[in-house]
C-alpha cells in the first residue's frame, strides 16, 4: 500500500514536470524549475506591459485593421473587377466606396452588393475618361478605394464617439 505522503510526491512530481515543460524550462530539479517558472511568468508580465502600451500608443491600429473591409481588385481587359467585403455592414459604407470610385473617374459597368448581415461588393468597372486622363493600375484602385474605406472608418468611429 502506497503511503499519502508517497502519493502526495508524485502527484507534486507529476505537476512540476508539468510546469517544466509549459515554461521550456530544462531545469533538473524542483526549486529550478520553480525559478525558471518564475523568470517565465515574468517575462510574460513584461509582454503584456509592452503590447498594453503599445494599444495606448497606437489604440486604433489593431481595431481599424478588424472593422476595415477586405479589398481585392483584379485587372480586366478594360477595367476592373472589385470586390469589397466586410463580417459586418456598416452606414454609408457603400457611399464611401462609391465616392472612391468616382474620385479614380470609374464608371461602373456591373455591381453586385449586399449590405444586410455583411457587407459585399463585386462591382465590374472600366476607366470613365476616354479624352486621355491619367489611366490607373488596380494596386491605385485598390489603394484609393482602402484609403476611402480608413476615411469613412474614422469619421464612422468619430461619430460613435459623439
Amino acid at each position: 500500500m502506497v503511503s499519502r505522503e508517497h502519493k502526495r510526491a508524485v502527484v507534486l512530481h507529476e505537476k512540476l514536470q508539468l510546469l517544466r515543460s509549459i515554461t521550456h524550462s530544462h531545469a533538473d530539479n524542483d526549486n529550478a524549475i520553480i525559478l525558471d517558472a518564475s523568470k517565465y511568468i515574468e517575462d510574460l508580465k513584461d509582454k503584456v506591459d509592452r503590447l498594453n502600451q503599445d494599444i495606448i500608443n497606437n489604440p486604433q491600429s489593431s481595431t481599424i485593421q478588424d472593422l476595415l473591409p477586405q479589398v481585392t481588385v483584379e485587372t480586366l481587359e478594360k477595367g476592373f473587377l472589385i470586390n469589397v467585403y466586410s463580417e459586418k455592414s456598416y452606414p454609408g459604407l457603400l457611399v464611401s466606396v462609391l465616392e472612391a470610385f468616382e474620385e479614380l473617374n470609374l464608371t461602373l459597368v456591373e455591381a453586385r452588393a449586399s449590405c444586410t448581415q455583411n457587407f459585399q461588393l463585386e462591382a465590374i468597372s472600366v476607366e470613365g475618361d476616354e479624352n486621355g486622363g491619367e489611366i490607373v493600375d488596380a494596386q491605385v484602385v485598390r489603394r484609393t478605394v482602402s484609403k476611402a474605406l480608413s476615411h469613412w472608418n474614422t469619421i464612422s468611429t468619430d461619430q460613435q464617439d459623439q
